[in-house]
């Protein structure tokens, strides 16, 4: 039977950002409870006192999210503007016509393309001067989504990024901080692309170069 440290922790756990603030000693543990006592009392089902929360956030040992050494391995930040975005539902003919707009546009260097794919819908992202031979190579698909004047940030990972435990977490931690909405994300096993509107690109761009020199 699970008691109310139980409870306590697992609601903690699944609140990255409070779990931070925990860390870094910065909460009131009693305005905290008071805060949490209502879901508490919900998932128990019965009463609960503000004391027994006090006391479970008090047991509690957030973890170490503290990613500023991994930041001086990231490399160098490309930006990109004028992106489209498509998102088609996928079909037999889909990757038939991905290979057609491929020969197409394979001599024009300056050209943007990237390719993104789950079991249900796939992404095609590219510049925004390809948007007229994309949309002749699809005409036929089943087009759920399309998202012009997209900026791309792509940054080169450390070393080993895999082995860094949270380096996405902090990263999208900092963007919500600064209010910086992420649209669509791709990486790979060196570099991690993010596209974003326009209207924040810059605002982003500055910040991973400030994170770089923590």
């Amino acid at each position: 039977m699970k008691t109310i440290t139980n409870y306590v922790h697992d609601l903690i756990k699944h609140q990255p950002f409070l779990e931070d603030a925990l860390y870094r000693d910065i909460i009131n543990f009693s305005s905290l409870a008071k805060e949490l006592q209502p879901k508490i009392e919900e998932m128990m089902r019965k009463p609960v006192k503000e004391g027994s929360i006090v006391m479970a956030l008090r047991r509690y040992l957030p973890r170490n999210l503290e990613m500023n050494s991994s930041f001086k391995g990231f490399g160098d930040i490309v930006f990109r503007s004028n992106i489209t975005d498509y998102t088609f539902v996928n079909s037999n003919t889909l990757v038939k016509n991905q290979a057609k707009l491929l020969t197409d546009i394979k001599d024009n260097y300056g050209a943007y393309f990237t390719y993104a794919s789950n079991y249900q819908e796939s992404s095609i992202i590219v510049s925004s001067t390809l948007k007229p031979v994309v949309e002749e190579y699809f005409k036929d698909e089943t087009c759920i989504c399309i998202k012009d004047d997209l900026s791309s940030l792509s940054i080169e990972l450390p070393k080993k990024s895999s082995d860094i435990i949270g380096l996405y977490f902090y990263l999208f931690k900092l963007l919500a901080y600064e209010g910086i909405p992420v649209f669509e994300i791709i990486s790979t096993s060196n570099y991690f692309t993010i596209f974003l509107e326009k209207e924040y690109a810059n605002k982003a761009f500055i910040l991973m170069n400030e994170i770089k020199s923590f």
